[in-house]
């Protein structure tokens, strides 16, 4: 038989299925060591005998009878993955991360119905609870800002008799508005409260209304005469000449030699010293009353007074009321049908006057008013569950030895207040100081080594001045540890290194509680 082409000689060697199928050109793949393909069978372990290095060609899948295509065809690529069968059961991890996102969505659905329960209930108590009089509504959940509510723990240095914010925003007001006045008033000019409001606003750049001239005459009643005036020239459109103003007049002490007073500056200073005075005087009376809410009430004098309670909260004082201010006389008006019938009973016929009577008589009857709400009694606040079955005399020493403290802490001078921060640091002080000199090695010091020194080891920066002056009261308070030595113009510093330093702190904050107590 004669051969046709050089590959029917390997065709018929070849073992695999029939000839009869369509030749196509073997791809040389490597299949994956791991998994074979789909639709070729497993490797041999061993090689077919006949000593052929060639692979059989894969069977035909009966599922895929339709001629492949040719790009297919000729690169042998691998079949589609089958879909899984509709009724295909999951496996147990699926069905455990259904369930825990189903019970997560559910927690959640449970926290946004009761989140909006209780901002629901919150819209319907404030909805019920009626707006004071006499004081403009404010918007729901808006409370001052922090710098205002914490106004007198931010004041720097020494605590003292802080003013509360809206205090000290009336006393600049007062300046500012003392300051106007004085302009106005020492040029001969009519003072009205238009002109002043608006230097005061340019001054402060912030609101200036009659409610806080009302409360600067609560405060000052001496300070101004105020009076409704028309006929003063304005230069304004939207004030007439004939309309009512509100004038200013300073009240000052009347000088027989000069016909009107000046405001001078000695004046202005004069007047703003007793504004202040009188706010302090304010807060003195609402602290005083807090004072007689503690257990045990306590009762300092007012001359004595140099700071407030630790537990008094300046800042949440109550505002100044405003006090009544002069207002327009009223003018004739025709309000009711009353009073038009009165006017014009000439002039109508009887079957108008009949009419105007009937509704005089309707709107006579008095409406019903509201009931108002009753207002609850202040409970006072419950014993706290950690004081059952304590002793009430041991109570009883206990809130007597506090009060006796803060009293002490109230009457206590400034200069009392800054020797006790030094001897709460003299304890620290002497631990560095007795390590300066072990360093040091030296039996002396001057005081400029010894404070540059113990400046560069304490843990709070202070100055070489301040930590002389510690020096000082630790050399008086410890004589027998650390004595000054004044040797022509230097200060030496001897220590005893043998003394027990804990014992020496010891003594140093037992006389610290001392001096605290007194």
């Amino acid at each position: 038989m004669a051969q046709r082409r050089v590959t029917d000689y390997f065709a018929r060697r070849r073992s695999g299925p029939p000839a009869c199928l369509p030749r196509a050109k073997q791809v040389l793949r490597t299949p994956s060591p791991a998994k074979p393909a789909p639709g070729v069978p497993a490797p041999a372990l061993s090689d077919p005998p006949g000593g052929s290095r060639k692979r059989p060609r894969p069977a035909a899948d009966p599922a895929h009878d339709e001629p492949a295509p040719p790009a297919r065809r000729r690169l042998r690529l691998p079949l589609p993955p089958t879909p899984e069968p509709a009724d295909a059961v999951p496996g147990k991890d699926t069905i455990s991360e259904l369930q825990a996102c189903l019970q997560q969505a559910r927690k959640l659905g449970a926290r946004v119905q009761a989140l909006r329960a209780y901002a629901q209930e919150g819209d319907a108590k404030q909805s019920s609870v009626p707006e004071p009089e006499g004081h403009p509504a404010e918007p729901c959940g808006e409370k001052a800002p922090a710098y205002q509510r914490f106004h007198a723990l931010a004041q720097p240095g020494v605590p003292g008799l802080v003013l509360p914010y809206k205090y000290q925003v009336l006393a600049e007001m007062f300046r500012s508005m003392d300051t106007v006045v004085g302009m106005l008033h020492n040029r001969t000019e009519a003072v009205t409260f238009a002109k002043v409001k608006q230097g005061v606003q340019d001054m402060m750049h912030r609101r200036f209304e009659e409610r806080n001239v009302g409360q600067i005459k609560t405060v000052y009643p001496a300070s101004y005469r105020f009076r409704q005036e028309r006929n003063i020239p304005t230069f304004k459109d939207g004030i007439k000449r004939s309309d009512y103003q509100l004038t200013i007049e300073p009240l000052l002490d009347q000088d027989a030699s000069r016909a009107a007073p000046q405001l001078t500056a000695s004046w202005l200073l004069q007047r703003r010293r007793i504004f202040s005075r009188n706010l302090v005087a304010r807060v003195k009376e609402h602290h005083k009353a807090f004072l007689a809410t503690l257990d045990p009430p306590m009762e300092v004098p007012e001359d004595q007074l140099t700071r407030w309670h630790p537990c008094f909260n300046v800042d949440e004082v109550p505002d100044i009321e405003p006090a009544e201010l002069p207002r327009p006389p009223p003018t004739e008006k025709l309000v009711t049908a009353q009073e038009l019938l009165a006017r014009a009973r000439s002039l109508m016929s009887p079957r108008m006057e009949k009419a105007l009577n009937d509704l005089a008589l309707r709107t006579a009857e008095p409406s019903s008013p509201g009931s108002p709400c009753p207002v609850l009694p202040a409970t006072p606040p419950a014993a706290h569950n950690a004081l059952k079955g304590v002793s009430q005399a041991l109570l009883e020493r206990i809130r007597a030895k506090e009060a006796q403290k803060q009293l002490a802490q109230m009457t206590r001078r400034p200069e009392q207040e800054q020797r006790l921060r030094q001897l709460e640091r003299l304890p620290e002080l002497a631990r560095v100081l007795r390590g300066v000199f072990v360093s040091e090695r030296k039996p002396a010091l001057t005081m400029e080594v010894a404070c540059a020194r113990m400046v560069g080891s304490y843990h709070t920066a202070m100055s070489l001045g301040d930590m002389e002056q510690h020096l000082q009261l630790l050399a008086e308070l410890l004589p027998d540890w650390l004595t000054l030595h004044h040797i022509r113009t230097d200060t030496y510093l001897k220590l005893d290194k043998a003394a027990d330093l804990v014992g020496l702190t010891v003594r140093l904050a037992h006389l610290a509680r001392t001096e605290e107590g007194l």
